[in-house]
This record gives C-alpha cells, structure tokens and sequence, in this order.
C-alpha cells in the first residue's frame, strides 16, 4: 500500500507540473524552483525531483549544471517547420511499412482502429481541457509508428514527444472532429495493403495538421 500510495503522489506531483507548463503559469524559459514547487504543492522535494526528471525526458524542462531546471522555451516558426519535416520523413514511411505488414497479415487494423477515435469536444479550460485529446492523438500515432515493424523508427517518434510541443504552443479547436476523420481515413489505407495509399494519407494528414497549428504563429505576428 505504501508503494501504491507513492506511486499515485509521483503521479499526481508530475501531472501538476505539467499543467503548470502546458498552460505557461510556469513561463517559457522560466526558473523552476524545487523548493518553491514542494511549498506550492504541498509535498517534499523528492516526488518534485522525480517529475522534473520525467518532464525532462520529454523535453518540456531542461537541466544545466550548477543551474538546476527551467522550462523549455517554445518551438520558434523554424523549429515548428523542421518538427512536422522530421514527422513527414517518419510517419509517411511507417505508415506505408505498416500496409505492407498488415497485408502479410501482420498488423491489427481493428486495434488500429479503435485508436483513431478521439474526443470531440473539450473538457475543460486551458491543458486540462485537451490533455485526453493530446494523449490520445499521440497514442495513434506511436501505434501506426510501431505497426511499420522497425523499432528505431518507432523510438525516434516517440523522442520527439512531438504533440506536447504543439499543443503547448497551441491548440486548434479545428483539430476537434476532423483528426478522426484523417486518422480513419489512414487506417483504411494500412487496411488496404497499399503502401502508397496509406503514405499519402498521412502526409494528408500532418500537412493538414501543420497548417492548423500555424495559427499560432499568424496571431503572433498579427
């Protein structure tokens, strides 16, 4: 009991944190602060630890020596720009991998399926709102990673912890209903054995995706 107890405070400690970054009331390239966290948050500084060390594994915190932690700064219009072109040279391949796998018989295209269904509508204000959308979307994604059956292709996607960077930077409401449709419309083309149809598919899908989340830098620089 004492371990699950644990477990759930590590949990709870690192998701709060979390939101406090995803929403920026910890600000971009901001100090964290494990002393300051443990008071805000009512804990010791060891579950603080253990998150910043998870949260660092995924890019949104950074550590320096002598320095301690801080928050990733944004994606700039550049980095965004390379992030879907990583994505592109990854995800379109996998996907034609994994038509071509499923036609061999290896690949479950109803598991596949079911992983393509996202929320359609918010939950909430702010992180907490599109957290189960953001989670979600992401899982499809791995898993379409996965079913392409190279596992450095696999590793390489899921490092880029790509959809938390996104929706950190933004989040398009326009993503709400229409991702389900690209994502079905991508499992049809795994489920039709053909490689090309199912690249193409995705690559429908990111560059759509990558046009929705460019929003973000118009009201910049608006």
């Amino acid at each position: 009991m004492r371990a699950a107890r644990r477990l759930t405070l590590t949990d709870d400690v690192y998701g709060a944190i979390k939101s406090l970054i995803m929403d920026h009331l910890i600000a971009p390239g901001e100090r964290v602060t494990i002393d300051a966290l443990a008071r805000e948050l009512s804990v010791s500084p060891t579950p603080i630890r253990e998150a910043l060390a998870r949260l660092e594994s995924e890019g949104l915190v950074r550590k320096r020596a002598m320095a301690g932690y801080s928050t990733a700064p944004l994606l700039t219009r550049d980095q965004f720009e390379e992030l879907f072109e990583m994505r592109l040279l990854l995800e379109c391949p996998a996907a034609a991998r994994a038509a071509v796998r499923h036609a061999a018989g290896n690949v479950d295209v109803d598991a596949l399926a079911q992983e393509a269904e996202l929320p359609d509508r918010l939950s909430g204000d702010g992180y907490a709102g599109h957290a189960a959308f953001t989670a979600r979307d992401a899982v499809f994604h791995e898993r379409v990673a996965e079913a392409s059956g190279n596992s450095m292709l696999s590793a390489t996607f899921v490092r880029l912890h790509a959809h938390l960077h996104l929706h950190r930077l933004h989040f398009p409401t326009a993503h709400l209903g229409i991702s389900t449709r690209e994502h079905r419309r991508i499992v049809a083309a795994i489920a039709s054995g053909s490689a090309e149809a199912a690249s193409e598919a995705m690559r429908a899908h990111l560059e759509a995706a990558r046009d929705r989340h460019r929003h973000a830098f118009a009201m910049v620089d608006a």
